[in-house]
């Protein structure tokens, strides 16, 4: 079964992500919902931040009602995360992602599940 490996649900909130995201660093999220039958989340959005996660996550607020996260130890353990979170929970077929998650424009990192960056 996939895991995101990562704390929460909380409220997506400006408040809940200044409360639990104090550090200025690059992470990795999930955006989503709760299932009122199984009281579990489900994976809507996976994303990432190379920079900000606190910031980046802001961006979405008003977007879902939940939010999962964990920090990164680097920008490309973020970009792996986010690619490998994104082919387990479905890719665009299943997820609101329309597209595989890219990479900056100034690395060689290629996904760690398909080829598209080959």
């Amino acid at each position: 079964m996939a895991s995101l490996d990562m704390q929460g649900a909380y409220d997506l909130s400006n408040a809940k992500i200044n409360e639990l995201i104090t550090e200025s660093a690059e992470g990795n999220y999930a955006l989503g919902i709760i299932n009122q039958k199984t009281n579990k989340f489900v994976v809507k959005y996976v994303g990432r931040s190379e920079t900000d996660l606190n910031a980046r996550l802001k961006q979405h607020v008003g977007r879902y009602p939940k939010f999962k996260f964990s920090y990164a130890a680097s920008p490309k353990a973020a970009f792996e995360k986010v690619c490998q979170n994104y082919h387990d929970f479905g890719g665009s077929k299943k997820l609101l992602n329309h597209v595989h998650p890219t990479r900056p424009a100034d690395v060689d990192w290629q996904c760690p599940c398909c080829n598209a960056f080959a």
